[in-house]
């Protein structure tokens, strides 16, 4: 397995003339809200006027897409970009291919595309053409029916870029308070009865490693406090609840706390309560019972399996949370929602979660040149 190669050097300035990072943004799955979300995110210049961005993905359906967009919100068309102004590298689609493509409902062609779009931004990525990669949500039974095997976008990237040590971190900024969540996931696209088996020491280990170095690189936190889930209920209650804490858990984060002095280390926190202390820094304390500051806070929260972390973050940011894949050689962000199959179509997706996804790959590029 070779190493991973490093895009990031200190004081490497970005590969255009003008100084701003360049993002390669992908469509996603073409029958559903991609298009939309990116061609509404990207006229909005607060978003845009940083970075030099590349759209990934069929000419043809951007342009059918804003017709489309068009005709149904006349008196918004300007909160639309033109696909005839922006860069894209085509995909182009193939007659037999772009005739089974339905709106509204993925299926292995629909699948193929999007596949196809990965493809090519991960390959003009790694070619250093772009310093990130900013994806629109694909649909992974679409990817299963076109006879691609991975678990997710997060997969496909660290499995073409040679990376072995990866984790899907979660990020958001609160419109009301300004504090900002950020959720490490210890396992992710697998069966709730194969999480406790597939934890381990060492896996933990391995998340643990890739969030202290993305806190450092990426947000600038040199001694940060995390806070560590419990897996069962009240963390086990002293064993009868569950064992993992006590056989293992407890005995592997007292090592960490040796060897890690520089950190904060809390936990394990029971999963039903480690998340009031963040609903109150994201929504804003109020009430007579909650004026005094909010102690305790942690700069980062790992989750030992998928709903224990996700649950909490799409229930304060929705429209807010940002996917960011850590542990690879590049920058790939995500909005924190799905295709949207339901609404595809109908002029009615937000882009708030693409606008923040571009935004914060921008924030990331340039804190990697510190």
């Amino acid at each position: 397995m070779k190493a991973a190669k490093n895009f990031f050097t200190k004081n490497e300035k970005f590969g255009n003339t003008d100084g701003r990072p360049r993002l390669a943004v992908t469509l996603g799955d073409p029958a559903g809200i991609g298009a939309e979300v990116v061609l509404k995110a990207l006229a909005d210049s607060q978003v845009t006027q940083n970075c030099d961005v590349t759209v990934i993905g069929s000419l043809s359906l951007l342009q059918e897409t804003y017709t489309q967009l068009q005709r149904q919100m006349p008196q918004k068309a300007d909160t639309l970009a033109n696909p005839a102004q922006l860069s894209i590298i085509d995909v182009p689609l193939d007659e037999s291919r772009w005739g089974k493509i339905t709106v509204g409902t993925g299926n292995a062609a629909s699948g193929a595309a999007s596949f196809a779009y990965m493809e090519t931004a991960l390959a003009h990525t790694l070619d250093n053409q772009f310093e990130a990669i900013v994806t629109a949500p694909i649909a992974k039974s679409a990817w299963k029916a076109a006879g691609y095997d991975y678990p997710g976008q997060t997969e496909l990237l660290a499995d073409r870029s040679d990376v072995v040590k990866f984790g899907m971190l979660f990020v958001a900024r609160s419109p009301y308070t300004g504090w900002t969540l950020r959720t490490l996931l210890a396992t992710t696209h697998i069966p709730l009865r194969l999480v406790a088996d597939t934890l381990t020491p060492a896996l933990l280990t391995n998340k643990l490693d890739l969030l202290v170095e993305s806190l450092r690189q990426d947000f600038g936190l040199e001694t940060p406090v995390i806070a560590i889930a419990g897996l069962n209920p009240h963390s086990g209650e002293q064993g009868q609840l569950g064992r993992e804490e006590i056989d293992w858990l407890i005995p592997w984060l007292e090592q960490e706390r040796t060897n890690r002095p520089q950190l904060s280390l809390l936990g394990p926190v029971p999963p039903d309560t480690m998340w009031v202390k963040p609903g109150q820094a994201w929504f804003g304390t109020g009430g007579e019972l909650h004026q005094s500051p909010i102690t305790n806070l942690a700069d980062a929260y790992l989750a030992l399996y998928h709903d224990q972390g996700l649950i909490p973050v799409k229930l304060m940011a929705f429209d807010q949370a940002i996917n960011t894949s850590i542990g690879l050689p590049f920058i790939r962000t995500s909005p924190d929602h799905g295709t949207a199959f339901d609404i595809a179509g109908r002029g009615m997706a937000s882009a708030s979660s693409m606008k923040a996804a571009i935004k914060l790959a921008v924030e990331l590029s340039y804190q990697r040149q510190l």
